[in-house]
Order: structure tokens, then sequence, then C-alpha cells
């Protein structure tokens, strides 16, 4: 567990505070059941008042993230009680590439299972500015692929991809979802791009999903999704 301390700075309002303390504990330095520190060493800390403590910590306990309870004090949630698909959740993720292992795995899991679909549904009801849209993302993957310098520009580029698939299925949940989604899985995309020295077998697997929709096979285009998240879960470490 680690102490405010190991903090970076804090400027700004309640909002930046809640989003400093947020991504610490999306970064997993405080562990679900441990203390959370007192409002007023926190206020101590950061050299602000306690209103804007105290509402910083509303924010967090709003989003599942904490549980303050009188004569207890204020307790890490456990990360099932988590509001992961809140907007604010989202915002907090924004730019966080250092995500708890655990919530990797998670965040993983809910992907492989549900990707596929979405590419499978894409495959059937994706128009021309779709096909135009994951061309384009594809294209900018490709481009960007082969320098280690590039590898920012290429998340953004993979991002891209994904979301386009999202919008391609013309579903409105789906879409939301993709929406709400990005940030933790740019966040995916960063940390499995650490852990591979090249992106080639990434890329043949992105191609695959672009070629499965554009022909309109929901099946492969299923197929070919499960494809690309097998990739990310060996460049991740969670398989061999």
């Amino acid at each position: 567990m680690m102490t405010l301390d190991a903090l970076p700075p804090h400027q700004g309002g309640a909002e930046n505070l809640a989003r400093l303390l947020a991504q610490a504990l999306l970064a997993g330095h405080w562990q679900p059941g441990d203390v959370f520190p007192r409002e007023l060493d926190i206020g101590k800390h950061f050299a602000v008042s306690r209103n804007q403590v105290r509402n910083a910590l509303t924010s967090l306990t709003a989003a599942g993230l904490l549980e303050r309870t009188a004569g207890r004090g204020t307790l890490v949630r456990e990360m099932g009680d988590w509001h992961l698909l809140d907007p604010l959740m989202s915002e907090w993720m924004t730019g966080l590439v250092n995500l708890d292992p655990q919530l990797v795995r998670a965040i993983y899991a809910f992907r492989f299972s549900a990707e596929p679909v979405v590419a499978g549904l894409a495959a059937q009801a994706a128009q021309a500015e779709d096909i135009e849209r994951l061309e384009s993302a594809y294209a900018g993957m490709e481009s960007s692929a082969g320098s280690v310098d590039s590898r920012a520009q290429h998340a953004e580029y993979d991002v891209a991809f994904h979301d386009a698939t999202y919008r391609a299925s013309h579903n409105l949940v789906w879409r939301q979802m993709g929406h709400l989604l990005r940030p933790s899985i740019m966040a995916l995309i960063h940390r499995s791009q650490h852990h591979t020295d090249t992106l080639d077998d990434s890329l043949a697997r992105h191609r695959q999903v672009l070629d499965a929709i554009r022909s309109r096979d929901a099946s492969a285009a299923e197929t070919a999704a499960r494809e690309v998240l097998r990739r990310t879960a060996i460049d991740l470490g969670i398989v061999s």
C-alpha cells in the first residue's frame, strides 16, 4: 500500500483531486479492503480545504471505488463494486496506462467475450462510411507499425480501429459501450505494445478483421476478432 507521499502534486479543484486519487486506485496503489487516507491527512498533504477533499471523495464513492462508513473510516471497495462503465470512471482512465493487473485481466475478459460479437454485427451492418473508417484506421496502424518511436501513434490508430468496429455494429448500446471502453482499450493496447518487439502479427490479425467485415462474413469476423484478442493476451502475459 502506498502513502500520499508517492502521489504526484495536485493542482486545481476537487475534480482534479478526484482524478489524481482515482488514478492511484485504478493503478492498484491501494487494494480492496485497504483503509484509505483520512480527509484531514489528504487536505494537509495537498494543502487544500477540507471541503475540496470531501467533494473529491464523494465522487470516488459515487463511482464505487470507496466506501465511507461512520466509525470505520474510508475503505477501498472490492473491484466488483467499481462502476467501470461510469462516464466519470472512463474519464479517469483516460491517459492511464499502468492499470492494476487484476483490472487489466477483468477488462480483457470482457473484451474477449464482447468484441467478437461486435465484429460479427459489424460484418452484417457496416455501411460504406464504416468500411472507410476501418480502412483509414488500419492504414494508420500499418504506417506506424515499423518504428518504436511511433508506438503512441500506432496505439491511437489501433483504438480508432476498435472504435470503428463498435460503430459499424450500428447498435446503439454497443456504440455507447465502445465509447465508454475507449480509455481502457487504450490502456490495454499501450500495455501490450510494451511487451512485444514487433507489431507484425497483431497487424495481420487486424487485417483479417477488416477483410471479414468488408466481405460481410460475420462468422469470419468473429473468429478474426477473437484471434486479435488472443494476441493481446499473449502480449499482456495473460496466456503464454
